[in-house]
């Protein structure tokens, strides 16, 4: 570069429109990752000075690949190539001095392929499991929706103590997160419940009840997913026999398109499509439940 630039002072690159010519195969690799993972990226937005003569021309510089805006976060990516490697950690210490504010890490490529096997994805996974189609809600999209329904439902009871029940298992990711959203004093119950011949369509059983009095209680009911609302509409009648003085639902996931009854749900997370879900506590064949995100299955043969 010619002209002067102001000491540490990360520079715009001009860009095309269209998309980014990567500059090595594992690049677009790793955008594809990102794709997959739904997390917003761009591809060398930004070069940073590193070092200057003495009429403050830049001669070194630095151009991460990635910037994650999600995570405030530069990437640059590298391979096992010990030169390589040492050039690369020379620039980001470089960085880090300079730039204290700015988050920048070094990615080797076994990172992102250890990234996906430990969600179940990916070359270093073992055979025979099935795959996820696509990543329907982030973990980050997850997270801001919790803490927004946890701000809800601290002002509706604020001065109560509401009582949350949870039902099977599907629930345990989101109704650990949101009750430490509450800055309230809460109790909370659990239910199993069992469904007449493995069908929702012919009535639920119940097979293991509340021990919680809920005589002139605030009750929520925490649900993961909502589909056809039977389920659902037979434990609002259950939960107010029981005399609770109010019941009310929260679900993270809302599948209104397979609805039959409507069911009244007073805190929704996300209106989902008519699709098999997996992640962050729902399970295929009790698998998948501990993905930190929600994501399409893929069909079979697909």
């Amino acid at each position: 570069m010619t002209e002067k630039l102001s000491r540490a002072q990360p520079v715009e690159v001009s860009k095309n429109d269209g998309e980014p010519r990567f500059a090595h195969p594992s690049e677009k690799e790793f955008a594809q990752i990102l794709d997959f993972y739904g997390l917003r990226w761009d591809y060398e937005p930004r070069s940073f000075p590193l070092r200057w003569d003495d009429d403050d021309k830049v001669l070194e510089m630095l151009t991460p690949d990635f910037y994650l805006p999600d995570l405030e976060l530069y990437l640059e990516l590298t391979t096992m190539k010990q030169s390589l490697v040492t050039h690369k950690n020379r620039k980001i210490r470089l960085m880090h001095e300079l730039y204290p504010e700015i988050s920048v890490r070094l990615l080797y490529r076994k990172d992102f392929h250890r990234l996906l096997a430990k969600f179940g994805f990916g070359p270093l996974i073992e055979s025979g499991v099935e795959g996820i189609d696509r990543v329907l809600l982030t973990e980050r999209q997850i997270n801001q929706k919790v803490e927004e329904l946890g701000k809800r439902i601290s002002r509706d009871y604020a001065g109560k103590q509401p009582v949350l029940v949870g039902v099977q298992r599907g629930m345990v990711c989101f109704m650990a997160d949101l009750m430490r959203k509450l800055p309230l004093p809460l109790m909370m119950d659990f239910m199993s419940i069992s469904d007449y011949g493995g069908d929702e369509h012919t009535g639920v059983r119940i097979t293991k009840d509340l021990d919680i009095d809920l005589t002139g209680q605030d009750v929520l009911l925490i649900e993961d997913i909502v589909d056809t609302g039977m389920t659902l509409n037979y434990l609002l009648g259950h939960l107010r026999a029981k005399g609770a003085a109010s019941v009310e639902v929260c679900a993270l996931l809302d599948k209104r398109a397979r609805r039959i009854v409507d069911v009244p749900i007073k805190y929704v997370g996300f209106e989902v499509p008519d699709e098999f879900l997996v992640g962050y506590g729902l399970d295929h064949m009790e698998k998948y439940r501990n993905l930190p995100f929600v994501a399409v299955l893929r069909a079979e043969g697909g």
